[in-house]
């Protein structure tokens, strides 16, 4: 008995996912003539039809169905068992971040990173959800925002954030001028499940608001409430920094105050000896102690 093409199967496995032969073999990195070989051997070793060809790609037939239950999920485990193992290139890295902070801090502070090092190729991924360094492991670092309390992984704080309450020019005209603290109560708020405005009251010896005249769950769409007019919002300042600068938002008090979380860089400990995520890291600490620095003076 001829020994069966198990060399064929990676093959197999490509096309049946892909239902197309062409782009089964370029994931392959062979020629089309040399997959559809490698299938037919298998089909007449099996006597077995895996495939049916159509104008439009290929399909399984009920026995190539069957057989890509049964061994497709041992491709897709030694898949996973390998990939630890996969090199790792230190001209290469990948980080993870929200999309707020990505555009608001990181995005317009990268480019100083790539002009002193053009060696390193820099892949920003921007995800509200929190990364799984054991699943995802073509992800080296993250930048998160919270209390700092992440087991298993290098957690290094970057800054404080900050809380401001920042209204649109308009608002402002609307209601007469700019309030004093204790007049803010009596102003249209927004807020969302997470929020400090009780927190930020409490600082400034005052009584929790009223009401909120909106909640939002998204603090990009809380900016664009603010920007709006719709109300004041209490503005998280690594974001609500450049909308005031460029005059979009007005701060409705002087000195901004500490929230209860931070920003922090974690990784892995496989990414410890990055040597592109070390020359980043530099950099990216000497970044966060600037912002820090200006985060803690007066916006006006």
């Amino acid at each position: 008995m001829s020994r069966l093409p198990l060399h064929a199967l990676p093959g197999f496995v490509a096309a049946a996912r892909a239902g197309n032969l062409s782009r089964a073999a370029e994931s392959m990195h062979l020629t089309v003539s040399a997959l559809s070989h490698q299938i037919k051997a298998l089909e007449e070793r099996l006597n077995r039809t895996l495939f049916v060809r159509g104008a439009r790609g290929i399909a399984l037939t009920e026995d190539g169905r069957r057989l890509l239950e049964r061994i497709g999920p041992h491709f897709d485990a030694i898949e996973d068992a390998l990939r630890p193992y996969a090199a790792r290139r230190d001209d290469v890295l990948t980080i993870s971040v929200t999309p707020s902070v990505a555009s608001a801090w990181l995005v317009p502070r990268l480019g100083g990173f790539l002009a002193a090092h053009p060696e390193i190729e820099v892949s920003v991924l921007s995800d509200t959800a929190l990364v799984d360094f054991a699943r995802d492991t073509h992800i080296d670092a993250a930048l998160r925002i919270g209390l700092g309390d992440w087991a298993g992984l290098q957690v290094e704080l970057l800054f404080d954030e900050w809380l401001l309450p920042v209204a649109s020019p308009a608002l402002i005209e609307r209601q007469g001028g700019l309030p004093t603290l204790e007049g803010l109560r009596d102003w249209p708020l927004l807020g969302d499940p997470d929020d400090e405005w009780d927190h930020w009251f409490a600082q400034h010896g005052l009584p929790p608001a009223k009401r909120y005249v909106a909640t939002f769950n998204d603090s990009e769409a809380q900016n664009r409430a603010a920007r709006d007019g719709v109300g004041v919002a209490l503005g998280r300042l690594t974001r609500a920094r450049l909308l005031l600068e460029s005059g979009q938002l007005v701060a409705l008090a002087a000195q901004p105050t500490p929230a209860s979380y931070g920003h922090y860089l974690v990784y892995p400990p496989r990414s410890a000896a990055h040597g592109g995520l070390q020359r980043f890291r530099t950099w990216l600490l000497e970044q966060a102690r600037e912002h820090a620095e200006a985060a803690s003076r007066p916006v006006r």
